[in-house]
Order: structure tokens, then C-alpha cells, then sequence
């Protein structure tokens, strides 16, 4: 299915980097914003955890509404709607898994990759639960927790600096699914401060896991759209 990302054509556009965030598509439906790493992507509690994008695009666009988050400590791109309508319709899309997200992350170690399948794609499939003493951490649980899938394959390999870098796409949607997953395999993404060894989270100033696509059915025009963000690590 042919896919297009349409530039921005928007006079706020000129006036994005005052704003701390880059604005990669506007139209009168839905909008997508990048969102730089310790950013929150919504307000959190306190007076001190108002600022995040979500206000920083209402800022621009007061009609803009969340449709799914970030980790504070991920980059990358967001989809807002500017409707409920929209809204709803999006919520759907990602509740149905019309909606492919694309990661890269850099890891600890030198993972090799079990059962790929034609694409050069493995899976994890582990069930992560909330570690309800520890929140907001999340663990495994072969018992209580949810299904969970993620598929990742290999970019390239640093030997002698004992890491690799990997594109993810998470199937499911999980809090901290990939940053679990990728602990999981032994491997964590390097500069987590929830998941990754003293030694992982010394090797990198801020966790290296980039949303860079998203691809997805317009909700209003039906024309498949693809939206690509630089991986700024």
C-alpha cells in the first residue's frame, strides 16, 4: 500500500523551536509532534511536572488532544488529534493495532537474534505486569501479567563498545514494553535509569530508545500516511 507524508503547511510552523518541540505535520484533522527526550508528554502531579508536550502544542494548536503517550525519557513522535471525533477514531486504529510504531534503541551486549523470519524480524513474547511494591516499575509474569509482543531485529553491532543497535515495533502497547522486553533478553536499553545495570546507565546521558515512525490510515482522508523522525542518537 503506497504510503505519503504530507509537509507541514502552517504558519506556526515558523514559530515550532521556541517551543521545544518539532512540529512534523499539521492538518485540520490531526497533528504530529516529536517529542524530545525528558519531556513529559502530559502534565504529571505537581506544580513542577506541568510542562510537557502535550501543553507545548496546545500552546500552538488549543484543539489538540492526547491520543497515546511517551515515556518521559523516550523521543520521538506523537500523534494529536484535533477533534474527538479523531480522538476516538485514532484511540480505535491503535486499540485494533492499525497502527505501526517504529523504535530504535541502542542496547547493552551483543544479542543474537532466535528464529527470524523471512524479514529479519524475532519476536518477544513475554506478559508484563506491574510490580505493584516497586511502581512504576513493570516485570515479567508468566501469571498475571498481559500478553505482550514485540518484534526487533538487528541494525548493526559494536564489538568492542559492547553494544548494539535494534528497530523495534511493538505490537502491544504496554507501559515500559519495550524497555521490559529488552531487560528481559538480558539485554537493556543503555541509559535506562529504571531497567539497565549501573554500568548501562553510565554508558549513555539519556535512555536511547527513539520513536522515529508511524504509519497509519488517515482517519479523515482514508491515504495512508508515514511519518519519519531522525534518531537523534
Amino acid at each position: 500500500m503506497p504510503t505519503h507524508a504530507t509537509p507541514v503547511h502552517d504558519t506556526l510552523a515558523q514559530g515550532v523551536a521556541p517551543f521545544g518541540f518539532d512540529l512534523v505535520y499539521a492538518d485540520a484533522s490531526l497533528l504530529v509532534a516529536g517529542k524530545p527526550a525528558g519531556l513529559l508528554a502530559v502534565p504529571g502531579r505537581g506544580d513542577d511536572k506541568q510542562d510537557c508536550l502535550s501543553r507545548r502544542v496546545q500552546a500552538l494548536y488549543p484543539d489538540a488532544l492526547v491520543v497515546h503517550r511517551l515515556d518521559m525519557a523516550t523521543s520521538g513522535l506523537m500523534l494529536l488529534a484535533r477533534s474527538r471525533a479523531v480522538q476516538r477514531s485514532l484511540s480505535q486504529a491503535f486499540a485494533d493495532r492499525q497502527i505501526q510504531k517504529t523504535y530504535e534503541a541502542v542496547v547493552q551486549g551483543l544479542p543474537g537474534m532466535t528464529a527470524p523470519d523471512e524479514d529479519g524480524w524475532a519476536t518477544i513474547n513475554l506478559p508484563i505486569a506491574v510490580d505493584w511494591p516497586r511502581r512504576p516499575l513493570r516485570v515479567i509474569e508468566p501469571l498475571l501479567g498481559k500478553p505482550s509482543l514485540t518484534r526487533w531485529r538487528i541494525l548493526s553491532q559494536d564489538a568492542p563498545g559492547n553494544a548494539t543497535r535494534l528497530v523495534l515495533q511493538p505490537v502491544t502497547g504496554r507501559s515500559h514494553q519495550l524497555r521490559v522486553h529488552l531487560q528481559a533478553l538480558g539485554h537493556p536499553i543503555l541509559g535506562d535509569a529504571l531497567y539497565a545495570t549501573a554500568q548501562g546507565q553510565a554508558s549513555a546521558p539519556r535512555l536511547l530508545l527513539h520513536a522515529r515512525e508511524l504509519r497509519l490510515i488517515h482517519p479523515v482522508t482514508g491515504v495512508a500516511v508515514h511519518f519519519k523522525s531522525p534518531t537523534p542518537f
